[in-house]
């Protein structure tokens, strides 16, 4: 018998992947780049090739039309103008994504901060309501505080995403760590599926398609871009991009002339 978890993974996913933009960047950073019409950004890449987006509940409640992919509410917020940037705290919950229609919620841990057992604390109350509605859980598992001194390191990369599937995260979102050896013992230790994060603004688009067919490659489950994507000269056609290497299994090669042929 189908549940209720997994319907709703089901429109986060296609063919087991995904291909998300977070545009969860307003409450931590304000409106920044590609981001201050972020409704229009959304409609304008949700035809492209994403799977879902990933935005702050303020942005669902405000969309003027429903989107026809799959939807998380993001519960986790702090801001770089406040004393505790490191520390996330809820500002929502399961039930209130539910009535907004979203498809799973997401929560952001900082591994090794002076707050993280705070973080972890809540990580784990929002698992278990999740599971009470069955409501996937998206767990943010960021190497990134005081304690961290090499954050891509692939042993700290490989227990904070242990962390989050240990916790009950349905799906851990981590950091690349470079090259495809190393992050595919990541993968094979955690026993949820893993999707990387895209980090600071890339400086080329080869760097983008390499990183995220690297992780493919290694095993990952998808990736979620925010700036390499909402902040690329063509957002629509880096999600036509990585749509080829992600879901249609395609080679970096394909890939990086679709982006040569589209640059405007």
């Amino acid at each position: 018998m189908v549940c209720g978890k997994e319907i709703r993974m089901g429109r986060l996913l296609k063919n087991g992947k995904m291909l998300c933009i977070p545009m969860d960047h307003g409450i931590s950073n304000g409106p920044i780049n590609g981001l201050e019409n972020i409704h229009g950004m959304i409609y304008q890449c949700e035809n492209a090739g994403l799977t879902c987006v990933l935005v702050n509940k303020g942005i669902i409640k405000t969309l003027p039309t429903p989107i026809n992919i799959g939807l998380i509410a993001h519960l986790s917020g702090s801001t770089v103008l406040g004393s505790f940037p490191n520390k996330k705290v809820l500002i929502g919950s399961v039930e209130e994504a539910i009535r907004l229609g979203a498809d799973a919620v997401s929560v952001h841990i900082n591994i090794g901060a002076k707050e993280e057992s705070e973080m972890l604390h809540d990580l784990g109350i929002i698992s278990d309501k999740c599971d009470e509605w069955g409501m996937p859980l998206v767990a943010m598992m960021y190497p990134r505080g005081e304690n961290i001194k090499h954050p891509h390191d692939p042993q700290i990369v490989a227990h904070a995403a242990r962390i989050g599937a240990e916790a009950g995260a349905d799906l851990v979102k981590a950091v690349y760590t470079g090259d495809v050896s190393s992050f595919r013992k990541v993968i094979k230790s955690c026993p949820v599926p893993i999707v990387i994060a895209g980090g600071p603004k890339a400086k080329t688009d080869q760097e983008i398609i390499e990183m995220c067919a690297g992780a493919m490659e290694a095993g990952a489950s998808g990736v979620t871009f925010g700036r390499n994507i909402f902040q690329h000269r063509n957002p629509p056609a880096m999600v036509r991009a990585l749509y080829k290497i992600i879901i249609e299994g395609k080679g970096t090669r394909e890939a990086i002339l679709y982006l040569d042929k589209h640059k405007d």
